[in-house]
């Protein structure tokens, strides 16, 4: 049985990962939970699969929730309890689907104590994949992809001579304003944005997807998870998300990943490996009903988010680690309806045209380089708001 600490219970992703648990509590145990603040929710979960620690993200919150739990476990607080919850001397194995850069030091803190990772977190690859990755090998622990792209990619390498790889080629919906012309995204709103057409997700991720951003930060993700080089990994655009991604081999040949959209999956497969397991609640793929698969090329001029996540990554460094910090910003302001939807890209640009690159940056200047770029994008957008 693995032992599960889970960071972002209440999130989508962590929501679903308790319903993977729910079918199979014979191969899963949670022992840990962290949230943000949502007492109710947590509380919950503790009733349900009574861990013996969890975390929520200030203390106000946290206080509330031990006069309710009565010592049924151990309640903690902040970054601290974070990074607690992630390495539970009871774990084996962390999920870490918090959104943001507060996943970077929690999951490294995990690696450096023998935690098998399933990692849903993207900031910690995108903005800090040099550093992630060494710990991994260093530790010789196993990380494990959730993302459905980067869970398809794994699975069509698996028992595959990693040189004989072409290229990799990672797939996405185009999202809620994929054949919708530059103009007509001047008004988009925030409803709008999240009206994704295929996958239920959180707001965040959902906003990144409209922009396209989701996928460059896949495929930043991709380059360190399979140490493949930019030239070499491409995205098309795949409205039926039922491949998911795809790997062309030197003999010209396509290895596909096809799957319902359903994270359950991905997110199962990422615990169980290498074993298979069924689930119950997911429908299998229908062919017939699924109709034609479809496929085009991405206007990077229309979405130039993903142009912008291929050039941090080519230039490397602390630079992916400032857009995705800029990104950030300018999404979360843009669903408070405080900045536009074309704000964000404009955000992400000023941030990395005056970054001054750190070429191989320590986790200390990964992170301050992050702290530095949201007060400059914040400060961008608060300039863009008096104009």
């Amino acid at each position: 049985m693995k032992k599960l600490s889970l960071l972002g219970s209440c999130g989508s992703i962590g929501n679903q990962c308790l319903d993977v648990v729910r079918e199979h509590p014979d191969k899963f145990r949670v022992v840990g939970l962290a949230s943000f603040n949502e007492v109710e929710k947590i509380l919950a979960q503790i009733k349900e699969f009574k861990p013996v620690a969890v975390s929520l993200s200030d203390e106000q919150s946290a206080d509330e929730l031990r006069k309710k739990v009565k010592g049924s476990c151990e309640v903690l607080s902040g970054n601290s309890g974070l990074e607690e919850i992630a390495c539970l001397e009871e774990s084996d194995t962390l999920v870490s689907a918090v959104v943001g850069s507060i996943g970077i030091r929690s999951t490294i803190k995990a690696i450096k104590a023998k935690k098998n990772i399933a990692l849903a977190n993207k900031e910690t690859l995108v903005a800090a994949g040099s550093v992630v990755m060494a710990e991994v090998k260093k530790n010789k622990v196993n990380l494990m992809p959730i993302d459905s792209e980067h869970s398809a990619l794994f699975q069509c390498l698996n028992g595959e001579d990693r040189n004989k790889i072409n290229k990799l080629i990672i797939t996405c919906s185009g999202g809620p304003f994929k054949f919708k012309k530059r103009a007509e995204l001047e008004k988009v709103t925030v409803q709008d944005a999240l009206g994704h057409p295929t996958w239920s997700m959180g707001a965040k991720i959902t906003i990144d997807s409209s922009t396209l951003m989701n996928k460059g930060l896949e495929v930043i993700e991709a380059h360190w998870l399979y140490d493949i080089p930019y030239e070499r990994i491409t995205t098309v655009m795949h409205p039926q998300s039922l491949i998911h991604s795809m790997i062309e081999f030197i003999d010209g040949q396509v290895m596909a990943q096809l799957g319902p959209h359903d994270m359950r999956l991905p997110i199962q497969y990422a615990l169980s490996y290498p074993e298979r397991l069924s689930n119950s609640k997911v429908e299998k793929l229908d062919f017939v009903k699924a109709g034609k698969l479809e496929f085009y090329d991405i206007d990077l001029k229309t979405f130039p988010c993903l142009a912008y996540a291929f050039e941090a990554g080519k230039k490397g460094g602390s630079l992916p680690c400032a857009m995705n910090a800029a990104n950030e910003i300018a999404v979360f302001s843009f669903l408070k309806q405080k900045s536009k939807f074309l704000d964000i890209e404009k955000t992400v640009r000023f941030v990395m045209d005056n970054h001054k690159l750190i070429k191989n940056p320590s986790l200390d200047e990964i992170l301050s380089t992050d702290k530095q770029a949201r007060v400059q994008a914040q400060k961008f957008l608060d300039e863009l708001s008096q104009k």
